[in-house]
């Protein structure tokens, strides 16, 4: 739901690895180590924008881009839900690394029980496709997040912790579902870390672990 603010940078750095597998079993099957870079280009609160680029190393074909464009809760009417429309895993090597899901996103903060939201995504017919090579590039996409232990730096006011889960339809390489737990240091420095399972294994291997840090500047 959230959408990066016009001038304001944000950096990730994302690690996904195996917890349960021994070196001989060949079954490790860690990801590359994300590094992302967004920034919000839209000036203004009512309607925002953000457009960023990750890369993924190792990997042959490293970089993918993404944008979204959206209207925060509250903007279009009183008690508006949130609402985005956005791209992302745009990749550099045709029908292998462009994925480019295109999605949308209804979201709603619902007092007590925390941020709810959820989105139908479509991508490319040739890369989403299942462990048998079957077309699977359409489905939906559901997140929930609820913070804890309010605090205030110079940067505003924060929850110290985030738990937060979401969860992708869909027996494709993006398919799958994690819960984690955020620690914010300060309003502007998070870390993220929980485990993360797939809905095609034969794809994306054994049940990952991931440590996400953010940072905003």
């Amino acid at each position: 739901m959230d959408i990066q603010g016009y001038g304001v940078w944000h950096l990730g750095i994302d690690n996904y690895f195996t917890t349960t597998k021994k070196a001989a079993s060949g079954e490790q099957g860690d990801f590359p180590t994300d590094l992302g870079l967004t920034v919000g280009v839209l000036p203004g609160d009512k309607i925002q924008m953000e457009i960023g680029i990750d890369a993924l190393y190792p990997s042959d074909n490293p970089y993918y881009f993404n944008a979204k464009i959206g209207a925060p809760e509250g903007t279009l009417f009183k008690g508006a839900p949130a609402l985005q429309v956005g791209i992302f895993s745009v990749g550099t090597k045709k029908n292998v690394t462009d994925q480019n899901i295109v999605y949308g996103v209804l979201g709603k903060t619902i007092p007590v029980l925390g941020r709810l939201s959820a989105g139908p995504y479509s991508g490319n017919s040739k890369v989403l496709v299942d462990k048998n090579g079957a077309k699977e590039n359409t489905g939906f996409m559901v997140a929930f997040d609820r913070g804890f232990v309010p605090a205030k730096d110079a940067a505003g006011e924060y929850n110290k912790w985030v738990v937060a889960a979401d969860y992708a339809s869909g027996d494709n390489v993006f398919g799958g579902g994690g819960v984690g737990i955020y620690y914010y240091f300060t309003k502007n420095i998070s870390l993220l870390t929980g485990p993360v399972w797939f809905n095609e294994k034969a794809i994306n291997g054994a049940m990952k672990w991931t440590t996400q840090l953010d940072i905003n500047f």
